[in-house]
Formats: structure tokens, C-alpha cells, sequence
């Protein structure tokens, strides 16, 4: 049977949309701000339209009890260092430093007493960190931010941005950064929201606790075995844990994910103005 003038009409007119569709650039991608994703001259580009922050997060390979991965601090610091970057706008991300000193090997001690935990010496911790801080100043970056995610290296973080600040030339506004607000905002701050919210101290932890694995969810929930956490017995003190986790939950940790990135921002912006000549 001959089609009508009508449905042949249609029927072309489905098919150039079909084409049209097929044909139709794929919609832009947001830029990346992480410095191993672009290529070398993506990279040099970036630097010379303004892009002269460089951040480096700092994580941990540690045990986090049973309910949580050993690589929470490297997923959850490049995470928000990625968001920090993409509000300042003029940001880049370096690859995060995993190994880092976690306390005595033999015998061991601190974290080292649970399998998973990689403990590097302090001095080679610090020398890994200054040459990758002098590698993104020679390509250009005039701040570099070291965002510690956990607080047992917070002095070296320190010492190590005094020092590349006591080699930069006299005058010059180029510095290096320990951005103690990034923890502190995601430690004592955290803390005291929670606390507003009716959770007690003993709850809430140091390690993860509360506070620990509501981030951890927040940013990622594969990290968190939650049916794990739930069954964890009340008052237990042999498997790592500091507080109590099971009633963590994402909605928790975003309130404590957004005042971080918020406290970030604005502190590494302050810092910059206040190196202007």
C-alpha cells in the first residue's frame, strides 16, 4: 500500500532529526582542575590565563576500624580539593601524596598496629613534599596550598612551607602555604556542629567516629561499610575506632563538606591578597 504524502513527510522529517541528533556535538565537559588529567600544554595554558594556584592534598593510608577503607583521607582530600579549585576558579589540583608518617613501624605503634597502614619517615615525607611544591613553582605556580587531611603531619606541613618561603627570592609575593584552616574546619568545626545538633563528643570521635565516617559518606558512600559500623558493639576500644559510627549519615557529612570548601576558599583567598605588593 502507498504511503500517504503525509507520512512520508513525517517519516523524513524523523529522520533528519535522527541525523541532526547523531551529528550534534557532544556537550562540553566542565574543565578539569586536576593537574594529571591535562597534558602538558593544556597545563601551560591554564598557567598563563591565570591559573597560578596549585593545590596539594595531603592524605594517608591508614586504618579507618572495619567499616572504613584505608584510603579515605586520599579519596576525601582530592574530592574537596577538587571543589575548593572549581570555586576559586583559578585553581589546579596535584596528585595526592598518600604515604605519609603514620607513627612507628618496629615495634609498632599508633595506627601501624592494624594491617593496611604505611608509615613513612618524616624526613623523606618532607623532602617528597618540598620537591613537588618546587616543581609547581618553576612551572609557574605562584601559591602553593598544602591541604592536610589529618593532623599528624600538620608540623611538617609547617616547616616545609617556612622553608621554601625562606629560599623565594626578597620581594617576591610567591609563597608557599600549610592551610591549617582546611583541618580545622573539618575537626574543630565539624565538631561543634554536630554538638549543635545533640551529639556528644564521645560519639562524634576523633577517628572514625560519627564525624569521620559522615564525611567519609558524604563524599563517597562506597568507602563505608555501614552494616559493619551498625553492628560494631557499644564501648568497643580494640579495633580502631574513636567514637561511634553508626549513626553516621551523608546528610551529616555535607553540612560538615560545605563549611569546609566554604572556610577553605575564602582562607586561601585572604592568604593571597595578603602577599600583594
Amino acid at each position: 500500500m502507498t504511503s500517504s504524502p503525509a507520512r512520508r513527510a513525517a517519516a523524513l522529517l524523523l529522520s533528519l532529526s535522527s541525523m541532526l541528533l547523531a551529528t550534534a556535538p557532544a556537550r562540553a565537559a566542565a574543565p578539569t582542575v586536576q593537574l594529571e588529567d591535562l597534558s602538558w600544554t593544556e597545563l601551560r595554558e591554564r598557567i598563563a590565563a591565570g591559573s597560578t594556584t596549585a593545590l596539594v592534598p595531603v592524605g594517608g593510608t591508614e586504618q579507618n576500624g572495619p567499616h572504613m577503607v584505608l584510603g579515605k583521607h586520599n579519596v576525601r582530600v582530592r574530592w574537596l580539593a577538587a571543589r575548593i579549585a572549581q570555586q576559586l576558579g583559578d585553581a589546579v589540583v596535584a596528585p595526592v601524596l598518600a604515604y605519609v608518617p603514620e607513627g612507628r613501624i618496629k615495634p609498632p605503634a599508633g595506627h601501624m598496629r592494624w594491617p593496611g597502614t604505611l608509615s613513612i619517615p618524616e624526613p623523606a615525607f618532607e623532602a617528597v613534599l618540598a620537591g613537588a611544591a618546587r616543581s609547581l613553582q618553576a612551572h609557574g605556580f605562584c601559591h602553593v596550598f598544602f591541604l592536610g587531611d589529618h593532623g599528624g603531619y600538620k608540623a611538617s606541613l609547617e616547616r616545609v612551607a617556612a622553608a621554601l618561603n625562606r629560599e623565594g627570592a626578597a620581594g617576591s609575593r610567591c609563597r608557599a602555604h600549610a592551610l591549617g584552616e582546611y583541618y580545622h574546619a573539618s575537626q574543630a568545626d565539624f565538631e561543634a556542629l554536630l554538638k549543635s545538633r545533640g551529639h556528644a563528643a564521645a560519639e562524634i570521635g576523633p577517628h572514625a567516629g560519627l564525624a569521620d565516617t559522615s564525611l567519609a559518606l558524604a563524599v563517597d558512600p562506597s568507602l563505608v561499610r555501614m552494616e559493619v559500623a551498625r553492628a560494631r558493639p557499644r564501648g568497643r576500644v580494640d579495633d580502631g575506632v574513636a567514637g561511634d559510627p553508626r549513626a553516621a549519615t551523608a546528610e551529616l557529612g555535607r553540612l560538615g563538606i560545605d563549611h569546609i570548601v566554604e572556610v577553605s576558599v575564602a582562607a586561601i583567598r585572604q592568604r593571597r591578597l595578603d602577599t600583594k605588593p
